[in-house]
């Protein structure tokens, strides 16, 4: 697929952003908790259930996916970098020099 650079830096941080969002989830925010209260024969009413709402493999699957993605379109993006010819202007490159700074020289 042929797509301007452009796109391929805004689809880099696209999934930058899904990288970064899913290694943030741990396996504890798979969960939820469940409680309900019904009568049993031994005086233990309480029931809490930790149900999951995805799996961790589900998770695991897609940021492995979006990381891949995230590689090749870096990949792509690294190697126009460094094949790529852009003129600016020279000023651009140089160091700054504070204009109200007396420059010293010094003595021989």
């Amino acid at each position: 697929m042929q797509i301007k650079l452009a796109e391929a830096l805004l689809r880099r941080k696209e999934l930058q952003a899904k990288v970064d969002q899913l290694s943030k989830i741990k396996n504890e925010d798979l969960l939820v908790v469940k409680t309900g209260r019904k009568a049993a024969h031994e005086g233990i009413d309480d029931i809490i259930a930790q149900v999951p709402k995805i799996s961790m493999g589900q998770v695991t699957h897609a940021y492995d996916f979006h990381a891949k993605a995230l590689r090749q379109v870096d990949g792509v993006i690294q190697q126009a970098n460094w094949a790529t010819d852009v003129e600016i202007p020279d000023s651009a490159m140089g160091d700054y020099v504070d204009p109200y700074v007396k420059e010293t020289t010094k003595a021989q």
